[in-house]
């Protein structure tokens, strides 16, 4: 198996190479490139085509947000956001435009570690509850359920049933609990609704089934 091709994006020099080092002592990641900022992490990964980037959400010119945009689509990169505050509006909006998940920046070595190798298999690093939080940050933020995408309509009523439930914050297991099916028939139906809808991952998922009004928030009472 090839060892996960990692950028890193910091504005300071000396966490830029604390994270670079701290990921290069693990034999299956390569730090293949740094970036002291977004425009140059965009160009940064064009040239080299790593697997994730760990992505400083607060940088000056281009932020992380604005370059986790321009990396978007399902080609690009997986993006590990990192952040000092737990789930504010900077992280709300990097998930919107692309990001795969969040990092404290005060994470352990270990955590460190194994969201970006999560992230890398494609898999959903935010738990159900962060995925439940981020769903009442649409409540609070996104009131109005804006038109269905089109793509949704290429979706069979049980994949569309699939990604209803993953948006709600439920997890594969609870998904096949709920449907009474294996959870590899979950993993099918999920990889099935990534492809469709040209999304990464199931972060991009519960994003795009509010985004689109598939799932309405309940408001806050």
């Amino acid at each position: 198996m090839s060892a996960v091709r990692i950028v890193v994006a910091d504005d300071h020099q000396v966490i830029r190479a604390g994270y670079a080092a701290l990921l290069d002592t693990q034999p299956d990641f390569t730090v293949v490139g740094t970036a002291s900022d977004g425009e140059e992490a965009v160009r940064t990964c064009r040239e080299l085509s790593p697997d994730v980037v760990l992505m400083d959400v607060r940088m000056p010119g281009v932020d992380g947000i604005e370059a986790t945009r321009r990396l978007g689509g399902p080609d690009g990169p997986r993006v590990l956001i990192l952040t000092t505050f737990d789930l504010d509006e900077y992280v709300y909006d990097a998930l919107r435009a692309g990001a795969s998940g969040f990092l404290l920046k005060d994470v352990t070595a270990e955590r460190l570690f194994d969201a970006v190798r999560v992230v890398a298999a494609g898999e959903a690093l935010l738990a159900p509850t962060v995925t439940r939080r981020l769903i009442g940050e649409f409540a609070r933020l996104r009131p109005e359920p804006t038109t269905p995408a089109p793509a949704l309509s290429t979706l069979t009523p049980r994949e569309t049933q699939v990604l209803r439930l993953i948006a709600e914050g439920l997890s594969n297991t609870e998904v096949a609990a709920r449907l009474v099916v294996t959870e590899e028939t979950v993993k099918t139906h999920v990889s099935r609704v990534l492809n469709k809808l040209g999304l990464r991952d199931r972060t991009q998922a519960v994003v795009a089934a509010y985004e689109s009004g598939l799932v309405v928030p309940r408001s806050r009472g």
